[in-house]
């Protein structure tokens, strides 16, 4: 297992800018190391996945929570406990290597960031995936709306908000929502295009002034990086899954491992295709 100090990802440019990978060539630059950031604009139009593994005696709550909460927590694929294979989701997936970077937490409190889970694995661990706003970034860009963060390549900015999710069990709390800066007009038909997309949050929650979903300061997101609203913009929020972090925080399981944000797995799946579990 590599342990990595505390920060944000930083992309790899040998691995993160071709869009054209296919999703098995981009698990492959990630398996073996050779890219650790993070993965917005990697294998467009394929669907991302945020990741939370549990042991097996909180994955009911967790999936229920999941049913209660779809449009932060969309599932798309669950594993058998131990088993670190996703086989609905990519014929060769090893989730124990395949996400660039990991957060690993311990009663609630995030304590360390790894790039493998070899050490951790237990047979009592499920995974669960859920869609992931940079999957529907494709459809976006292929409609002339550009996104700063692939830009600028940047990790896109992450808030904490006021609105509550439905609880299951422990884990309850906040929803994190994502932001991207558009014109009134781009915002519009961005409502549109992601409205089709439900595995990957659907339709954004918020545009807009963010002090009535409780944000004080885009100046200081939660997760990910600043990105500048230029004259003419305004943010445009969707449901984040980073969401259940969050949750974690509340629940305070023994071990919880999550991706860290930003750095998702990659599917073998088209995202305008894929339909949610439920």
């Amino acid at each position: 297992m590599a342990v990595v100090a505390l920060q944000q990802p930083v992309a790899s440019p040998d691995a993160a800018e071709d869009p054209k990978l296919s999703p098995a060539a981009a698990r492959r630059l990630i398996r073996s190391g050779r890219h650790t950031g993070h993965t917005a604009g990697m294998a467009l139009g394929c669907l991302q996945g945020n990741i939370v593994i549990l042991p097996k005696d909180q994955a009911l709550f967790f999936a229920n929570y999941c049913h209660r909460n779809p449009k932060p927590c969309p599932l798309v694929g669950m594993s058998d406990p131990g088993d670190p294979s996703l086989p609905t989701l990519g014929a060769d997936i090893d989730i124990r290597t395949d996400v660039p970077r990991y957060n690993v937490y311990r009663d609630g409190e995030l304590g360390e960031q790894v790039t493998d889970l070899q050490s951790l694995w237990t047979d009592d661990m499920v995974t669960f995936v859920l869609g992931c706003s940079f999957s529907f970034e494709e459809a976006l860009m292929q409609e002339g709306i550009p996104l700063r963060h692939i830009e600028e390549d940047l990790t896109v900015s992450m808030y904490r908000t006021s609105i509550e999710t439905t609880p299951s069990g422990p884990f309850r709390g906040g929803m994190v929502v994502s932001m991207r800066p558009m014109t009134p007009a781009d915002a519009i038909r961005a409502v549109e295009i992601t409205s089709r997309q439900p595995a990957a949050h659907g339709a954004p929650v918020h545009l807009g002034d963010p002090s009535p979903i409780g944000i004080a300061d885009l100046g200081r997101p939660d997760w990910g990086d600043v990105q500048e609203i230029r004259p003419g913009e305004i943010p445009v929020f969707w449901a984040c899954g980073v969401t259940p972090q969050n949750a974690v925080r509340e629940a305070r399981p023994p071990l919880c491992i999550t991706h860290t944000p930003g750095s998702m797995l990659i599917t073998d799946h088209l995202s305008r295709n894929f339909r949610t579990s439920w």
